[in-house]
């Protein structure tokens, strides 16, 4: 009989081992651990319930303890499920609680924010599920280029659960040197052909074949309609004082119909599955370990990954398509060689999928007696392609679509409340718009008899006189005696506040350009004619050449620079094109001046006005 001690691991590793209550190997761990510590790569093939983690984690932490406390991640475990994510990390921290080393745990449904803070603070051991750990790679929040083991968990659970590609990705990310160590309950040929391009001269370590459940697990199957499933599962809970139990269904919704079911019967029970949040999941199975839970109700996904101590049943309330899932279900309860009952229903639709299970383990499973023995013996409904349609699959969809109907209905209805808060809104809102328009654009009330006008304030300039009126009513104003002492004086009106603008704006200068007005070729030629007809003849010296003279003259001296081209001769039959008209050639618009003075009032006026000093 070998031990732990036997196998070479270091008394700190041993001590935290005998503390968790591990006393014997198991076949897995005797022929793992050894390979692991001395550096071979390990492919192992062993079903769920031996001990792997213990076989790929103690050489892990053996190793690294040797080199001593990093800041680099130097250990990489990849697994399908957060939950057994979560698993292996706590198995982890348990092992190495006598080490200094660090352990850290990544996986998606949750915020990144707590994960990304552990990382920075330096881990040894990263364990994780490929899609956060892709999703941080790309981000460049970790570096996977120091690794020197790798752990691929459950590598046929990535392939079912089309991880595959993604394990190539994470591949791709790792040195080329490393030690690897691989584990799978099942071996595909795609597994295969990952094994050969991932392990090198691995040492192979098989404990026990798939289709070999632990013996010490009692198995039963009940055969029972549908309609019993729940009432027998109260009934064998009640005969066999069932302290907890596992249950799993083929669909999420038959998880929460079941979990509801069981607690409107006085049974505390609650549901886990994908549509779960991460956070509902781990609070569900921390009251079911804690015992506030009776039942836990989990589609496959909690086929693995789930280690849950004393588990003594598990119930199958739908029977799964693939055989070596009924080996993972089973496999949750008779745990570290405890003992353990799994049971099964199996209505009259179930039965092909009975028998696949029973090829697989080549015997039959037992048949339990109870009260509810199965009354219906129809044959499956199928659909158009021939395929058997599932009852529960077939309820599934149907309550998806009522759901789907029901969130439609619901945001048509808000959208519909929204449209008349806003409508209810918006005449208030226009009539306070108008209120507020009428308020600013409201003039006073037109008096019934007219008022008289108000006298007109007397203005001063800035220079200190003021505008005392006209010069009559000056002078009738103040006697003769004082008129010496008056002075008539001329001043800018600039400078005053009063400018005789339209004086001011006849008298001012014009501008020293104006703007061209083009004028057609039409009005051109009339303009023309009426010049030509006024004009007065010319002398007979200064009488203009005919156009012989002009072209002789041409040839015999050729043309002067920059003289017009010579006329040439038509055709007097021919009507001219359009294109040989006239043209009248537009002269370019000049730009204005800078300075250009844009009031006649910014000019000095060339009327001085008189102002009457009284000083």
């Amino acid at each position: 009989m070998s031990t732990f001690a036997s196998l070479g691991i270091t008394e700190p590793i041993l001590s935290a081992l005998s503390d968790y209550g591990y006393e014997e190997p198991t076949a897995i761990q005797t022929k793992a651990i050894p390979a692991g510590i001395a550096g071979r790569d390990v492919l192992g093939s062993a079903q769920t319930g031996t001990g792997k983690t213990c076989a790929f984690g103690v050489p892990i932490l053996q190793r690294l303890a040797q080199q001593g406390r990093g800041q680099n991640i130097r250990a990489l475990i990849l697994t399908p499920t957060r939950e057994l994510a979560i698993q292996i990390d706590d198995n982890l921290r348990a092992y190495s609680k006598n080490l200094s080393l660090t352990e850290t745990v990544i996986f998606g449904g949750v915020g990144q924010a707590p994960q990304v803070e552990q990382l920075k603070r330096g881990t040894d051991i990263l364990t994780a599920t490929p899609g956060r750990l892709l999703d941080l790679a790309g981000q460049g929040l970790l570096d996977l280029s120091h690794v020197e083991i790798f752990v691929l968990d459950e590598a046929d659970r990535m392939l079912d659960m089309g991880f595959i590609h993604d394990v190539r990705k994470v591949i791709r990310l790792l040195p080329q040197k490393k030690q690897t160590m691989f584990f799978s309950a099942t071996l595909p040929p795609e597994i295969l052909d990952l094994v050969d391009t991932l392990l090198h001269d691995p040492v192979k370590v098989a404990a026990a074949p798939v289709s070999s459940p632990v013996e010490i697990i009692r198995q039963e199957v009940c055969l029972v309609d549908r309609k019993n499933k729940t009432t027998l599962l109260l009934e064998i809970m009640a005969q066999e004082n069932v302290k907890n139990a596992l249950v799993f269904t083929r669909t999420k919704h038959g998880a929460d119909k079941v979990a509801r079911d069981l607690t409107r019967r006085g049974v505390a029970s609650a549901a886990i599955h994908g549509n779960k949040s991460q956070t509902a999941r781990q609070e569900s199975l921390r009251k079911f370990k804690q015992g506030q839970l009776q039942v836990l109700v989990a589609t496959d996904i909690a086929a693995r990954g789930l280690d849950i101590e004393d588990l003594s049943f598990v119930f199958n309330y739908n029977l799964s398509e693939v055989p070596e899932t009924y080996i993972h279900r089973i496999g949750r309860t008779g745990r570290a060689g405890k003992e353990g009952t799994a049971i099964s229903f199996c209505d009259y639709g179930e039965m092909p999928m009975l028998r696949d299970i029973e090829k697989l383990l080549k015997k039959p499973i037992p048949r339990r007696q109870h009260n509810y023995p199965m009354e219906v013996f129809e044959a499956p409904t199928k659909d158009a392609r021939g395929r058997i349609v599932n009852p529960e699959d077939a309820e599934a969809r149907q309550a998806a679509r009522e759901k789907h109907a029901q969130q439609r209905k619901l945001a048509v209805e808000k959208q519909a409340a929204e449209t008349v808060v806003q409508k209810e809104k918006a005449p208030s809102r226009k009539r306070r718009q108008n209120k507020k328009q009428d308020a600013q654009t409201t003039l006073p009330p037109i008096p019934e008899t007219p008022a008289e006008k108000p006298e007109k304030s007397r203005r001063t300039y800035p220079h200190g006189k003021q505008n005392l009126g006209s010069l009559e009513d000056f002078l009738a104003t103040h006697s003769a005696e004082n008129a010496n002492d008056l002075s008539i004086t001329h001043r800018d009106p600039l400078e005053g506040e009063v400018i005789m603008d339209a004086t001011a704006r006849m008298l001012a200068s014009k501008p020293a350009y104006q703007y061209y007005k083009p004028t057609s070729s039409r009005n051109k030629h009339q303009k023309s004619e009426r010049k030509n007809r006024t004009q007065k003849p010319l002398p007979t010296d200064q009488a203009p050449k005919a156009p012989q003279a002009i072209q002789a003259a041409q040839r015999r001296k050729g043309p002067k620079k920059g003289a017009p081209a010579p006329i040439q001769k038509s055709n007097p039959n021919r009507t001219p094109a359009r294109s040989n008209r006239s043209r009248v050639r537009i002269p370019p618009r000049p730009e204005p001046p800078k300075s250009r003075q844009k009031d006649s009032t910014e000019q000095k006026s060339l009327m001085k006005p008189f102002y009457i000093d009284h000083d």
